[in-house]
């Protein structure tokens, strides 16, 4: 009897979940754009906050829902404000 041919397990693929990225609005009660923003795997990343006029007010990332890093403040023109860098 011929001997048997031994053969490799066959090996798994790996599942790898694409990171999608949305980009998510929020309104004021009037219609004008008040957040717009990147969620990805579901989290917040960056995000930017406007004032009724349109005009940039706060801008910064999120990680699990919190604020990270560097948070530019606005003033009404638009120019920067202030820089607060947030505690990890």
């Amino acid at each position: 009897m011929p001997a048997k041919k031994k053969v490799a397990p066959k090996k798994k693929k790996a599942i790898t979940k694409k990171a999608t990225t949305k980009t998510k609005f929020i309104y004021h009660k009037d219609g004008t754009i008040w957040g717009k923003g990147k969620i990805v795997r579901g989290d917040m990343e960056y995000w930017e906050w406007f004032r009724k006029d349109g005009i940039i007010m706060r801008s910064g990332y999120l990680e699990k829902g919190k604020q990270v890093g560097e948070w530019i403040t606005y003033d009404k023109t638009g120019k920067v404000y202030k820089v607060t860098k947030m505690k990890p």
